[in-house]
């Protein structure tokens, strides 16, 4: 075990996350050394200045910190996902300096900051910042989820107590939907349907009570260790649910960084039935192509 207690670690880790969204709001507004977003464009999408400073930030902020312990870090920044090696360490930092990447470029505001401590495997610490939001989500194992304003007003958070899919309210991506996932979507009775960038965005709705499922359908890509290792945590430690269709749960530093399949977050309620539907639409639909 770590010599430090996690309420200690989660400070630090908070400090860190509004800082890193000071300086994506910096860049988002234009308001950095006065040059424009350097955008280069990879095959996994866009990276930008952006990107890379708060990358940079967290990490200094993070290691300088706890020099002393024996963490590793998997950043989306820096991880060799060509290599595709499990890091060694027990406690292992999850990182996505800027999650929502496009819709930073495209201004819609929908971009996020996730930073994870992780177990074994498994999420033990997450912060979600939302800086347009001006908002900080953040949880420890066992302990809820706690949303922080900019003004340092701390407060419990919960999901919605909706428990029929016909009352539910999904939140989609506007991208990343190719026909089988759409064919998915359709055929699920969900009373409304937002649309939304950045898993930790949408994450954050749920935890808001403005919607209740969030699906995750790879196809040629797929969705990556940092996307969810937050956001699942102050999901879960809300009182939502987090797994593949199947029903098992998601683990983490495995080597490969891809999140396969299919995956559900939701308010917890009808999880285990939308999971069976799910898998029962996508059978019919497979048999049929």
């Amino acid at each position: 075990m770590t010599s430090i207690p996690l309420q200690e670690i989660v400070k630090i880790a908070r400090q860190t996350g509004w800082g890193a969204g000071n300086i994506l709001r910096a860049y988002y507004q234009g308001n950095v050394n006065d040059k424009p977003l350097e955008i280069n464009d990879k095959k996994d999408g866009p990276v930008t200045s952006a990107d890379l400073a708060a990358n940079h930030y967290i990490l200094e902020q993070l290691q300088t910190a706890f020099k002393d312990e024996d963490f590793g870090y998997l950043s989306e920044e820096t991880y060799n996902i060509k290599e595709g090696k499990a890091l060694p360490q027990d406690w292992v930092w999850i990182i996505d300096p800027l999650d929502g990447t496009r819709d930073f470029i495209d201004q819609t505001g929908e971009y996020a900051v996730h930073i994870a401590l992780t177990y074994q495997k498994e999420p033990v610490l997450a912060v979600v910042v939302v800086p347009e939001a001006e908002k900080l989500y953040f949880a420890t194992k066992g302990n809820g989820t706690f949303v922080e304003t900019i003004d340092g007003n701390i407060s419990p958070i919960f999901v919605s107590n909706r428990h029929k899919i016909e009352d539910l309210h999904l939140v989609a991506s506007r991208t990343h939907r190719d026909l089988r996932m759409q064919h998915l979507l359709d055929q699920l009775a969900f009373k409304e349907r937002h649309y939304v960038g950045s898993v930790g965005c949408k994450i954050a709705t749920i935890l808001e009570q403005k919607t209740d499922v969030y699906i995750s359908l790879s196809g040629k890509s797929a969705a990556k260790d940092w996307d969810f290792a937050a956001p699942e945590l102050i999901l879960t430690e809300a009182g939502g649910k987090f797994t593949y269709f199947e029903g098992n749960a998601l683990k983490y530093n495995q080597g490969d960084v891809h999140k396969w399949g299919g995956i559900i977050a939701s308010n917890g309620h009808c999880h285990e039935d939308l999971c069976c539907q799910s898998i029962n639409i996508l059978k019919e639909y497979d048999q049929k192509r």
